[in-house]
């Protein structure tokens, strides 16, 4: 932890300079560097900072809006800001040194990276100091990262933000230290060689590689993803490419059997790695797919593995390394399952792997050496099967990275404080393991607003460059302050997690069981999936049967104007990054709808009189209206950064696994259940057996 020094023999006019940091915990930078000390006040105020010196050869790193008043002075005394490269610092790659005296402040970077991480932090102290119209603290920092690849994915497979939103993510992101980028492009990229598979609004190979271009600068290398063998949907969709299928009638897999499946790939591959020049990686994904084998005789793991060493061997004559999803080798020799029991035994598992281990032994020379082998694990990192399925890569000479997520299939928004607790267990794990970094995978599955995801990718960036040094509620605190302002570091503005509950329960309340993600595929959806609706020749049986739904929606209801209330206070206090809270703010209304229906049908089944019926149907009318609104204000928010609707030639696949973003050209999908709800409302109201004429009940 860092230290504040104050000697008693200070003058008593240092203290009546204004700090930045004034006690313990107040230090929110993001991530928290490895070592620092705070021993008083500076002359320097942000307007004060406007000249630097740099040492020969040394150039400014490029740094956005708030350092492009810094003008270069020859004068070393006339600088505020002093800065080298110093390569000979005891620092591990990306390090940096840096200290506040009472005038100058000096920077040095173990690279060129370090060097512009040195001045993020920096900026990150000046931006506090000039909202709290504060002085700088005289401060000593020595920093480094934990994790050298520290990965953020970004999945556009079922929808494209607007493209200025990547250039200013990439900005936010260059700030929390994250350095690479995993892009799942899937049909959002302009293929040259397979121009087919290409969404009409793909983003050009000339566009992406600005965007390459751009995070190159700000030491972000991207790479792409681009799925092959399973996950395949998005080529298989269309009939030019149905003869490459495994099985003829699902449009998931590739048949590996077929010489031109590999020539469809690696064209892919090819306009891939154009559109990422900088990219280090081909991620060729890999993952929940069991090939048939056409009757070949041959099995699925060695048919996974042959199409394995296929693709990889095609990365290195490209200069990539191949990344690959772990999971099917170690399904089809059955040590999958203790990955996700943390409950078993170190024993228990053990004896898994006895038993099974010759499964994988059997193919051992089969395991291409170049690939890293990605071991994904969302909810159960901490589990000994997990870490003795990567120990194993490693005991074999393979290289294993691990995969966290941030979100996974959660509707609206991520839910369990952002997935905080795995990500710290997998990004503890991956360091304590000595592994070279760590993936956040981001799924656009059901397609919550990327902006919901930010405080997770904070979480990541603090976790896997500075370790475990704060708790959940410390970083959270700097969350809030680092996204909107000083003021929001308090817990009156902190109102994330209170939406989780909301959030979770608007999901399936209107509905029969968890089926939301299922209605597209369902026969008569309406009638199987949408709850039941009061009878009004049985008046009251309704609110019994759902009393526990009833319940909760009334909880939510009594907590919402709270919520609502703490929302507003952070819009009104924020001075930076407004649109995440107005995004915010949006879920929080539409999540507010389930249980308001809810207590309206209530109403109507426990109505007591004619005055009492007439005045709950008339409220029952007004959902649909007051639903249209609500849909109305969350599409016009979410337009401002994201493509809301797909080209109207764009082909629907047959959505294996049931993704919500995938099952409407416009944004239907995302409102699907509620829709259903509405129509079998509105078919209820409309029959006699539901309401009889409002005149008849007024006489």
């Amino acid at each position: 932890m860092y230290k504040i020094i104050v000697a008693f023999s200070l003058t008593i006019s240092l203290f009546s300079c204004s700090t930045i940091v004034k006690k313990e915990g107040d230090f929110k930078i993001l991530p928290l560097p490895q070592h620092h000390e705070i021993t008083g006040v500076s002359d320097l105020k942000t307007e004060d900072v406007n000249n630097y010196f740099a040492e020969e050869g040394v150039a400014l790193p490029i740094l956005g809006v708030f350092f492009g008043h810094l003008k270069m002075t020859e004068k070393r005394k006339a600088a505020q800001v002093l800065f080298a490269i110093d390569s000979t610092l005891d620092l591990k790659a990306e390090g940096y040194v840096l200290n506040i005296s009472k005038d100058q402040i000096t920077i040095k970077g173990k690279d060129k990276a370090g060097l512009f991480y040195g001045f993020q932090t920096l900026g990150q102290l000046l931006v506090d100091a000039k909202e709290q119209n504060a002085n700088l603290p005289l401060c000593s920092i020595t920093d480094y990262p934990l994790l050298a690849y520290r990965a953020v994915h970004l999945d556009v497979k079922h929808h494209l933000e607007r493209t200025d939103y990547y250039y200013k993510l990439i900005d936010r992101l260059a700030s929390y230290k994250v350095n690479a980028i995993l892009v799942e492009m899937e049909d959002k990229l302009q293929y040259k060689r397979q121009p087919k598979v290409a969404s009409s609004d793909a983003i050009s190979i000339d566009e992406w590689k600005k965007i390459s271009e751009y995070a190159q600068d700000r030491n972000i290398e991207i790479s792409p993803l681009i799925q092959g063998l399973g996950h395949a949907s998005f080529i298989l969709k269309h009939d030019e490419y149905k003869d490459l299928r495994d099985v003829p009638e699902s449009d998931w897999a590739f048949n590996p059997l077929n010489p031109r499946t590999y020539e469809v790939q690696f064209d892919l591959y090819l306009d891939a790695i154009e559109a990422t020049p900088h990219g280090k990686y081909l991620h060729v994904g890999g993952d929940e797919v069991n090939t048939t084998g056409r009757n070949s005789g041959i099995s699925a793991l060695e048919l996974q593995l042959d199409w394995l060493n296929k693709v990889c061997a095609f990365a290195a004559d490209h200069g990539r390394i191949p990344i690959f999803w772990d999971d099917m080798p170690l399904k089809q020799a059955d040590v999958y399952a203790p990955m996700f029991k943390p409950e078993m035994s170190k024993a228990e598992v053990d004896s898994i792997w006895a038993q099974n281990e010759p499964n994988l032994l059997k193919f051992l020379d089969k395991f291409p050496k170049n690939c890293i082998y990605m071991r994904w694990n969302y909810s159960s990192p901490e589990a000994y099967g997990n870490t003795k399925a990567m120990d194993w890569f490693r005991k074999h000479g393979l290289k294993v990275l691990g995969a966290t997520a941030g979100q996974t299939r959660w509707v609206l928004m991520p839910l369990e404080e952002s997935n905080m607790d795995n990500i710290r267990n997998f990004a503890s794990n991956s360091i304590e393991s000595g592994l070279n970094g760590l993936l956040l995978t981001l799924w656009d599955d059901d397609s919550p607003h990327f902006e919901l995801y930010i405080r997770g990718i904070i979480a990541f960036a603090e976790y896997t460059w500075s370790g475990e040094k704060r708790d959940k509620k410390a970083i959270k605190s700097a969350y809030r302050q680092r996204e909107f302002s000083h003021d929001h570091a308090g817990e009156e503005y902190a109102f994330i997690d209170s939406l989780e509950a909301p959030v979770s329960f608007s999901k399936n309340a209107l509905l029969i069981g968890n089926s939301r993600n299922y209605l597209k595929s369902m026969e008569n959806p309406m009638e199987k999936s949408v709850i039941d609706l009061p009878n009004r020749s049985n008046k009251g049986e309704w609110s019994k049967k759902y009393a526990e739904r009833l319940e909760k929606a009334t909880q939510i209801l009594k907590n919402a104007d709270g919520l609502t209330a703490r929302i507003a206070l952070a819009k009104e206090k924020a001075v930076r990054n407004l649109y995440s809270i107005e995004v915010y703010e949006q879920v929080n209304q539409i999540a507010q709808f389930a249980p308001k229906s809810l207590l309206a049908l209530s109403a109507y089944d426990t109505s007591k009189s004619p005055a009492e019926e007439i005045e709950a149907v008339k409220n029952l009318k007004m959902l649909k209206s007051d639903f249209a609104k609500q849909r109305s204000q969350l599409e016009a928010v979410y337009a401002k950064t994201r493509i809301l609707n797909k080209p109207k030639d764009y082909i629907l696949d047959q959505d294996h696994h049931h993704h919500l973003a995938n099952q409407s050209i416009n944004f239907d999908w995302q409102f699907y259940a509620e829709m259903l709800f509405l129509e079998k409302l509105e078919k209820e109201l409309n029959r006699e057996m539901f309401i009889e004429n409002t005149e008849s009940l007024k006489k």
